[in-house]
Formats: structure tokens, sequence, C-alpha cells
């Protein structure tokens, strides 16, 4: 089995996704004018929920129903594995020991990439990280902004409580950065978080952040939204960089997917250093009279009008080269 896995600011779309479920029009199941019809039911990653709901609401008027779970990579993937959903989303790719658990096969399709901000909520302090600085507040060494050059203010973690794709891919890069967060929690959906508070899907970490006065924590950066900010990091080359579609693209156009197209960079030498490619997991073989609805949708995120909206709505249009790849993904799922 082969497993095939590039700003208007960020809209204020992300926040409301909290327990997205998207139903968006009767489900059909014959041909229109426009094509095939139905329903198709989802679930997992946070992280690309913004875009997601945009898409599928488009659908909707062609008669497609996507219903997407915002659950988090980690749910997504059990939900995925035990055959209750008809195509999961992961930030993180799965583990080969995962993917032998789904007899039917695994298709990892990249389907939006994104960057990973450190958001805070302190008007007035302009944030600009050293990877050692970043390393250090995760591991509870810094604990006020006033260590940062900012005014004496407490500084309150918080981070995922759930299984995440951005976790795991935000603490690939504290551990690719610092050789005691490597030794320490290390790199993975859930890690035992030396210090902070926990918030279930990029959701609920900004919905807390924003409540909370001196917060800290890490999100898509689509989530970030007044009062909160995202901080600037350094990158491989000491260079200090906000995120933007500019220096996200710059990162992105620098990762090597491989040819099962589920490559990274936790620690890149260009443009802002924690960006991800997001994947649609889907089954190869066993999707019965759902296979032509499955690669409609999914033919249709990839579609060039679609991926053109990725900046507005805090996303990163993925390279066309990565999208060709994407469709050929598509083109394997079968009955």
């Amino acid at each position: 089995m082969t497993l095939l896995s590039g700003l208007p600011r960020r809209t204020a779309a992300a926040l409301a996704l909290s327990g997205l479920s998207l139903s968006l029009a009767a489900c059909g199941g014959g041909e229109t004018g426009t094509g095939l019809t139905g329903t198709l039911n989802g679930a997992g990653a946070s992280f690309p929920a913004a875009i997601y709901q945009r898409w599928f609401k488009d659908m909707s008027g062609e008669g497609i129903n996507v219903n997407y779970q915002s659950v988090g990579s980690g749910a997504g993937v059990r939900q995925f594995q035990a055959g209750t959903v008809d195509f999961a989303a992961s930030d993180a790719p799965m583990k080969a020991e995962d993917i032998a658990k789904v007899p039917r096969g695994v298709l990892q399709i990249p389907m939006t990439a994104g960057a990973i901000a450190v958001a805070y909520n302190n008007p007035g302090c302009e944030l600009k990280l050293t990877q050692k600085q970043l390393a250090d507040i995760f591991l509870g060494k810094i604990t006020n902004y006033s260590e940062l050059g900012c005014d004496d203010r407490k500084i309150t973690i918080v981070h995922r409580s759930d299984g995440s794709g951005t976790t795991y891919n935000f603490t690939k890069h504290l551990a690719a950065i610092s050789p005691e967060w490597k030794a320490g929690p290390g790199a993975d959906k859930s890690v035992n978080w030396p210090t902070g508070v926990g918030a279930k899907g990029n959701e609920g970490v900004a919905a807390q952040l924003g409540q909370v006065e001196g917060g800290l924590g890490y999100v898509e950066v689509a989530y970030v939204k007044d009062p909160l900010q995202a901080a600037a990091l350094e990158n491989a080359s000491g260079d200090i960089v906000k995120p933007t579609n500019e220096t996200e693209s710059e990162a992105l156009g620098a990762i090597d997917l491989g040819p099962d197209l589920i490559g990274g960079d936790p620690n890149p030498a260009k443009g802002y250093p924690i960006v991800t490619f997001t994947w649609i997991l889907a089954y190869e073989t066993g999707n019965g009279d759902k296979t032509e609805l499955l690669k409609k949708v999914f033919n249709t995120m990839l579609s060039e009008p679609n991926q053109a909206l990725a900046p507005e709505l805090g996303y990163v249009t993925m390279p066309s080269g990565v999208v060709e790849k994407s469709m050929a993904a598509v083109a394997r799922i079968s009955p």
C-alpha cells in the first residue's frame, strides 16, 4: 500500500467554530444539473476547520451536505480507525502502526496549509522571541513578561487538553530548537506540559486566552484576533519573523513532502518557523456508492478558486505542485 498523505489579517470566523457541525444541505442521491449530490460525515482537526467550513458551505448550494465535527486530530483519527466517518482530518500524518489498523487502506491528502502562532493577551507588549526564550516559556522557566522586555505581568500558559495535530507540530518545533524539551515532554499529539492550563481545540485555547490577561499559548493563526497578538519568532537562520502570508509561504515552499506527501520541517531556515500542511484522511477502498461523491468534494476543495480563498481565511494557498499530487491521491479512492 502506498501512503499519500503552498493576508488580510485573520478573520473572526475561526472563533465561531466551537462544536462545529455543518449541516449544509438536504441529502440527495442522484444527479442534478451541477453533478452528484449526497451527504458525507467527517471529523478531526480544528486547525483547518475555518476554511473547511467555508468550502462546505459553498458546496451546499450544489446539494452536497458535509457534516464535519471539529474534534481534534486525535479524535478524528480514532473515528477514522473505527470506520464511523466517511473521512477524517489531521494536522499530523498517521503513524505506520495506526495505519495498520485500517484494513481499507489510507490515503493522506494535503488539503491546505497554515502556521501555528504563539498567541498572547497582553496589549502594549510586542513579543519578539528567540528560540531559547520560546522554549523556556513553555518549560516554565520564564514566568513574567518583564523577562521578555515588557511590563510586569504574569504569564499564564494555555495549551491543548485534547489530542491535537496542532500540539504535535508545535511540540515538534520545540523539540527541534531545545534539547531540554526534546529530552523532556518531547513531540506528540498529547504531552505532559510542565506548566499551564488546558483547553479543547484551537477554538477553546483562543477563547481561554481572550479571557486571561497575560495568557499565552499556541493556535493556528486564523484564530488570532483582538485582543490576541502573534509573537515574532526566531527561525533557524536567526531571523525573527512574524507570521504573514508571505513569511508562511516562504517557509512552506522549502518543505519536501516526499513521495508519500507527509513530510515537514520543524525548524525551517527561511520565513516563519512553525508551518505545516494539514491532511484529509481517506479510505483507499471500501467507499461503495460514496466513492464519486468523495472525489467530487475533495477535488472541489483542491480547485483553484477554493485554494485562492486561503489567505483571506488565515491559511496559505498550497503550491500548485502539491495540489497536483493531492489530486492524484484523490483519484486512488475506489469503491
